[in-house]
C-alpha cells in the first residue's frame, strides 16, 4: 500500500473520527473538572442531539449543518433539565451515587430516542457523496466541515475559559469550589453553564457522527468508551488534551484495521485506556483542571 492510499483510507477517516471523539471528550473533561464525576450518559446525550437535528432536517428540509444550532440548544436544555431533576439533589452524596445515576439516565435517554424515532438506521442525506481530489488526497466536503467545526468550537471554548468572566469562574470552581463560593462566585450558575456547554458539545459530536456515517439509537453508547479514552489519554481536565486524545484514538482505531479484523476496531479505545491508566494515569498533558 502506498503512502497516499494509507492517508486516504485510514488517516483522513481517523482524523475525522478523532475530531468527533474530541468534541465529546471535551464535554466529559468539563463535567469532571467542575463536578468531579464521570458522566456515563454523555454518549446518549450525543444521540439525542443527532436525532433532534434529524427532526429539524426532516420537518423543514434544512441541511444538517443548519440544524446543528437547534440540536445544540435542545441538547443543552435537556442536559440542564436532567441535572436539575436528577443530579442536583445528589451533590452532597458520594460521587459514585451520581455516576450510577448517570447510567440510569443514559438508559432513559436512549429509550426516549428509540420510542420517538425507532431503532432503524437513519440518514441526514440520501445518496452517495463522492470525495474531491486535493493534491492526491481524496476528502469529502463533510469531512472538512467536521474538522473545521471541531477546531472552531474548541477555539471559542478556550477563549471563553481564558478571557470571559464566567469562563474564569468555571476555572476557579474547578480548582476549589469552596474557595470560589467564598469569592462570590455563584456555583449554581457555573454548574448550569457547564451543562449548557457540555450538552452543546454532545450534540455537535452526535450530529457530525451522523453526517459522516448514519444515525442509530446505540451510536452514542458506542462512542462512550472512545470519548472517555480520549479524555484520559490527553489528561482529564485539559481541553486541549481532550482534542489530542480524540485525534489519537480516532487515528489508532482506523489504523488498527491494517493488522486486526475490522470487528475489533472498537477495542483499540479500551487498549489505549488500559495502557494509559497503567503507564501514565495523569495523561499525556498531565491532567490539570481547565
Amino acid at each position: 500500500m502506498g503512502f497516499l492510499e494509507l492517508i486516504n483510507f485510514y488517516v483522513i477517516p481517523g482524523v475525522v473520527l478523532g475530531s468527533i471523539y474530541a468534541l465529546g471528550a471535551v464535554g466529559i473533561t468539563l463535567v469532571f473538572a467542575i463536578l468531579r464525576y464521570a458522566h456515563l450518559a454523555h454518549g446518549d446525550l450525543a444521540t439525542l442531539g443527532a436525532f433532534l437535528a434529524l427532526a429539524v432536517v426532516t420537518a423543514l428540509g434544512l441541511p444538517p449543518l443548519v440544524a446543528l444550532p437547534v440540536a445544540m440548544i435542545g441538547t443543552a436544555a435537556a442536559a440542564v433539565g436532567i441535572d436539575k431533576a436528577f443530579y442536583e439533589h445528589l451533590r452532597e452524596r458520594p460521587k459514585i451515587v451520581t455516576v450510577m445515576a448517570s447510567l440510569g439516565i443514559a438508559l432513559m435517554v436512549r429509550s426516549v430516542v428509540q420510542v420517538v424515532w425507532g431503532v432503524d438506521s437513519e440518514s441526514y442525506v440520501r445518496g452517495i457523496v463522492r470525495p474531491e481530489n486535493y493534491f492526491g488526497l481524496r476528502i469529502k466536503d463533510r469531512e472538512i466541515y467536521t474538522v473545521i467545526f471541531m477546531i472552531g468550537l474548541v477555539g471559542v471554548l478556550q477563549l471563553f475559559l481564558a478571557k470571559s468572566k464566567w469562563g474564569k469562574a468555571m476555572r476557579a470552581m474547578s480548582d476549589n469550589p469552596n474557595l470560589a463560593l467564598l469569592s462570590g462566585i455563584d456555583n449554581k450558575k457555573v454548574v448550569m453553564l457547564t451543562w449548557i456547554i457540555a450538552g452543546g458539545l454532545c450534540a455537535a459530536a452526535g450530529v457530525f457522527l451522523g453526517i459522516n456515517t448514519e444515525l442509530k439509537s446505540m451510536m452514542g453508547w458506542h462512542m462512550l468508551l472512545p470519548m472517555f479514552a480520549a479524555a484520559i489519554l490527553g489528561g482529564v481536565g485539559r481541553v486541549e488534551g481532550a482534542v489530542l486524545g480524540g485525534l489519537i484514538v480516532g487515528i489508532a482505531e482506523e489504523l488498527s484495521v491494517l493488522v486486526l479484523p475490522s470487528e475489533y476496531k472498537a477495542a483499540m479505545a479500551f487498549v489505549i485506556l488500559l495502557f494509559m491508566l497503567l503507564v501514565r494515569p495523569t495523561g499525556l498533558l498531565r491532567g490539570k483542571v481547565l
